[in-house]
């Protein structure tokens, strides 16, 4: 597992490393964030099959951790928890500079279950309309940093 103080309070997103819609919006919250808070894993990475067995029975619907994007606050801690679909998506785009956590505000005025049902509607055709990827896209010095 990697080391709690590596974290602190950072987020760990776990998303699909094989979906191009997952990494083009993993790359475009990488280019937008300025607090350097996130971490970022794919879903089939080692350490991320130790995060579902602590919380599998937590992910509802979940039958991987590449159907959805996941959130992981307090990585590692006694108070690791895991957010999914829209709720994930919210804790990262709170992260960002304005206007994106007013945009996070605004849907979670939408009930959890609407935002919910938004979000299964798109998974299932990620892969159809934006491909998949065979191999992570190059990164600079500086993103190697934020995945693990």
């Amino acid at each position: 597992m990697a080391d709690r103080l590596q974290f602190g309070n950072r987020l760990l997103v776990i998303f699909d490393g094989h979906c191009g819609f997952c990494n083009g919006t993993v790359r475009w919250f990488v280019r937008r964030d300025r607090r350097d808070r996130p971490r970022f894993a794919a879903s089939d990475s080692p350490m991320v099959a130790g995060v579902i067995a602590r919380h599998g029975n937590s992910l509802p619907g979940q039958k991987t951790a590449s159907s959805t994007i996941l959130v992981v606050r307090e990585f590692g801690g006694p108070g690791e928890s895991i957010l999914v679909r829209s709720d994930a998506a919210m804790a990262m785009l709170l992260e960002l500079p304005q206007p994106w956590p007013a945009v996070a505000t605004l849907m979670r005025l939408i009930p959890r279950p609407i935002r919910h049902l938004g979000y299964r509607l798109v998974a299932p055709w990620r892969s159809r309309i934006w491909g998949r990827v065979e191999s992570c896209p190059p990164l600079t010095a500086e993103e190697r940093e934020r995945f693990l």
